[in-house]
């Protein structure tokens, strides 16, 4: 019996194995593509003739390879990946500017980022590192965060208490140690965790890439829990599992605090996504030196390069097909009128909603395999965000390269379900979480670029249904009552901003708005007004929706990247880009990004020992 089983064990691990290292395509990551660093571009004007590239047909260019849908960092990325192997690309996108959630606006003098406010895993050997490296031939430059990296403040003005989190394996425990004298165990017990679900990720990419057949048997009879740690966490909840750590609420507060970067409250919240947060920054936090706006600076001439193009207001109204149900190209909308640009592939970055839901001819969407998926999935938490210019330098602001999470108290479940659960007026005057962070105090050339000028953002969730009345209003100027709901949420907010930040004064304040879930719909194309795509709850990590919903579509020559095909954030949607462009290349894309780092790194090693 033990025979057998053995027996079925080696040829399992060899199947599994042939498609996590199958690499018969060609390789994006071949060489090192980095280049000498060029001076950085702050002329704004010179930078939209890059990012701001409006779409007329005749700049589609001619014999494209591939279509995408949306320039979030899930299709620029992909753009990228198919351009260094030759590949020519067209990335449409419906917004005034390239980007997605990577794109910057300015508001009188004062230059917002919408969506980017710190990087982990950044250090110069890890293989994330040399992957953005490469997807931007090296000229994306990174400004690590103060350590300690993220401020917890738990509790009312009246007893308000902090915890720094630190960077560093060794000393991000050995901090929260300091704050809870007696709570070592369960410090080391939730440090052990972490690291052993994260370790556990690979499995997750091997049933995105390996046939569904396969996909579908591992998750089905289980043993993905047995190959994986992550797999065997994914349904137990964050809450769970740090009540069992400790009975001091406040250590569990502080080890559930970074819920905000995936948007459910613990008690919804797989650990197994939890412990992927809290190691990707266990290394440390980082920003783009000169704003988000230069990720996609730096990606889209990569996509040129190879006879490509980014084209901006190019709203796609529906995915073609031809007779035999396979995708052959897009329609665009331009004006009152619909342009059809054909290509022998299209892969969608706008969401797994909006693609299937929208895109899809109604005949397609009802099909079994579409509906299963869309089953599967549902919509993310809607986004509250509030924009702050400030008069006065980060000196005297007192601001620093760090971000702040501040909860009203540390019952982070019973708070985040009260507050949804309310009505808006009411909800909007007890906010539960807000994360506040400058990114002018993080970016080390904002002083050049606007001296004498600050930044706030804040950043926290709303129901999409408290604003859905006005979605169909003009976006600058949707009445009286939505301004007068807006300036509620403003309102509480900067009561509390005003109090952790005593040198902030009103009178500082020279621009503050406020963008709702209907402002993300509008902007980023976000059918609720979600920031992190579909929900990111416990059912989003059974190895069944996993097995399931992959970059293949059930539709020939239809890809899925991005955020809903992997996990949600920066790193989880360029994960969704290498998912998808290893299917489409056919070799593991996220193995070549390690390799190529490996070998940069022995390289450097021995340059210094010589």
């Amino acid at each position: 019996m033990w025979l057998i089983v053995a027996v079925f064990g080696v040829v399992l691990a060899t199947v599994v194995l042939k498609y996590a290292f199958r690499s018969s395509g060609p390789n994006p990551f071949a060489t090192d593509s980095r280049e000498p660093l060029k001076k950085m571009v702050f002329d704004k004007k010179e930078k939209n003739k890059v990012l701001k590239q409006g779409f007329p047909a005749s700049k589609v260019p001619e014999n494209l390879d591939a279509i995408i849908i949306g320039s979030g960092i899930g299709g620029l990325g992909l753009g990228v990946l198919l351009a260094k192997v030759g590949k020519k690309v067209l990335v449409l996108e419906q917004h005034n500017r390239a980007g997605g959630c990577c794109h910057t606006f300015t508001k009188k003098g004062f230059e917002f980022d919408v969506g980017i406010h710190y990087i982990g895993d950044l250090l110069d050997h890890k293989p994330f590192r040399c992957m953005l490296d490469q997807l931007t031939n090296g000229q994306l430059q990174w400004e690590p965060l103060d350590n300690p990296f993220d401020q917890v403040v738990l509790g009312p003005p009246e007893n308000r208490r902090r915890y720094p989190i630190y960077s560093g394996r060794t000393r991000f425990p050995e901090e929260l140690k300091k704050c809870f004298p007696g709570e070592e165990k369960a410090i080391d017990e939730y440090m052990r965790l972490v690291k052993k679900a994260g370790r556990g990720i690979w499995l997750l990419g091997v049933l995105k890439l390996c046939p569904v057949p396969l996909a579908k048997f591992l998750a089905y009879t289980g043993l993905t829990k047995h190959l994986s740690f992550f797999f065997k966490m994914a349904p137990r909840s964050l809450t769970e599992v740090v009540n069992e750590l400790t009975d001091n609420k406040d250590l569990r507060a502080v080890f559930a605090y970074i819920f905000g970067l995936y948007g459910n409250a613990p008690k919804d919240a797989s650990f197994a996504m939890h412990s992927l947060l809290v190691s990707h920054y266990l290394n440390g936090a980082w920003y783009p030196k000169g704003g988000a706006s230069e990720i996609a600076y730096h990606m889209i001439p990569i996509i040129e390069q190879a006879g490509g193009a980014v084209l901006v207001r190019a709203p796609v109204n529906r995915i073609l097909f031809n007779e035999a149900q396979e995708a052959c190209g897009v329609s665009v909308m331009k004006g009152q009128e619909e342009v059809h640009i054909h290509a022998p592939m299209v892969i969608s970055n706008a969401g797994i909603f909006n693609t299937y839901q929208k895109m899809l001819p109604k005949e397609l969407q009802a099909m079994p395999a579409i509906q299963q998926q869309l089953g599967m999935m549902k919509n993310g938490e809607g986004g509250l965000s509030i924009f702050v210019g400030l008069n006065g330098t980060k000196e005297e602001l007192g601001l620093k390269a760090e971000n702040y999470w501040i909860f009203s108290e540390n019952n982070f479940d019973e708070l985040m379900d009260e507050y949804s659960k309310g009505k808006r007026e009411e909800s909007s005057k007890k906010i539960p979480l807000l994360f506040v962070a400058s990114p002018s105090a993080k970016d080390p050339t904002w002083e050049e670029r606007s001296p004498g000028k600050s930044t706030l953002s804040v950043v926290s969730f709303a129901n999409y249904s408290w604003f859905e009345e006005w979605k169909d209003g003009k976006v600058t100027n949707r009445g009286p009552d939505y301004k007068e709901l807006k300036q509620a949420f403003i309102d509480t907010v900067l009561d509390v901003v005003l109090d952790v930040f005593p040198k902030i004064t009103r009178d500082k304040i020279e621009y503050i708005d406020a963008g709702t879930p209907i402002t993300n719909t509008h902007y980023i194309g976000a059918p609720k007004g979600e920031i992190y795509g579909a929900d990111h709850g416990l059912a989003r990590f059974s190895p069944e929706l996993n097995a399931t919903v992959r970059p293949q579509t059930p539709l020939k020559n239809l890809y899925l990247t991005g955020q809903d095909v992997f996990l949600c954030g920066f790193a989880g949607a360029l994960a969704g880009a290498l998912s998808c462009g290893s299917v489409i290349l056919n070799r593991n894309l996220h193995l070549d990004a390690i390799a190529l780092a490996k070998r940069m790194k022995f390289m450097n090693d021995k340059l210094k020992g010589e």
